[in-house]
């Protein structure tokens, strides 16, 4: 087996040499399965367009990217932060043209220190690193880096959605402070979508002196269920589908550089 020391000391000459990767994490106001149907298409569609991307599977409870492909049976972060495993045995590529690595659930203080210390190890072995996230019961992140990356929260038109999105930001705004977060409205069209942003926008403005950022709208589409009956990603299967050219647009926003974020003092910084 491949030593931990090895991977660590290489993740961190790529980190010297190389800038930093973008890491974005997301969270979801929408049914559990969403998210990771949203993830596999946006991988897929970076991918494609020849990003080098990593999905990492940080969900506990909601069913995250890993377990949609059949891809967290085997070790994970967690078990390279002890030592039990290599880095490269968890990296897992996947079909769609990304590959996903299982972070697995701390259980103790120096699991979440080492978990976090290896995390910022893993986060260089790609240009773009993607979250697929949740929060604890407690309000945190599993790990750091998580807090301090950029955020996207997913929602959908539905009443129920914005109010949960809502209650998402102000949790996460009496957490990790005054900053921005991205917002990707699914199910929708871009004029649905813009709609939902403009009044969580100003609801967010003037609640919680909170900016947030238009990230774009996926459409409701049935190419999306076709393609994944399929085992396939929609950019793929069904290149010209609606939800394949939102998913394009979408990849296109993602490989820009990071949106702008909050330092301590409320001064505009960049974002992983």
């Amino acid at each position: 087996m491949a030593s931990f020391d090895f991977d660590q000391a290489e993740g961190l000459r790529r980190m010297l040499q190389g800038p930093r990767p973008r890491v974005v994490t997301f969270l979801s106001a929408t049914p559990e399965d969403d998210k990771g149907a949203m993830l596999v298409n946006l991988g897929a569609s970076l991918a494609q367009a020849g990003n080098e991307v990593l999905i990492v599977d940080a969900c506990n409870v909601e069913y995250g990217v890993a377990r949609r492909l059949g891809l967290n049976r085997g070790a994970s972060l967690l078990q390279v932060a002890r030592q039990e495993s290599a880095l490269n045995q968890v990296i897992h590529p996947a079909p769609q043209g990304f590959s996903v690595v299982p972070m697995g659930t701390p259980e103790s203080t120096d699991d979440v220190r080492r978990l976090g210390k290896t995390f910022d190890v893993l986060a260089t072995q790609a240009a773009i690193v993607i979250v697929d996230g949740e929060l604890g019961p407690d309000g945190e992140f599993p790990v750091p880096l998580m807090s301090s990356s950029e955020i996207v929260i997913q929602v959908s038109t539905s009443a129920a959605s914005i109010t949960n999105a809502y209650s998402l930001i102000k949790r996460l705004t009496q957490e990790l402070g005054r900053r921005p977060f991205g917002i990707l409205v699914t199910g929708a069209t871009e004029g649905e979508a813009k709609v939902v942003y403009d009044n969580m926008s100003l609801a967010a403005t003037r609640y919680l002196a909170v900016k947030l950022s238009f990230m774009g709208a996926v459409p409701a589409d049935e190419y999306l269920h076709r393609a994944a009956r399929l085992g396939r990603a929609v950019v793929d299967a069904f290149p010209l589908a609606g939800a394949s050219v939102a998913f394009r647009q979408l990849a296109g926003k993602f490989a820009l550089p990071a949106m702008p974020q909050f330092g301590r003092q409320g001064s505009a910084s960049i974002g992983s």
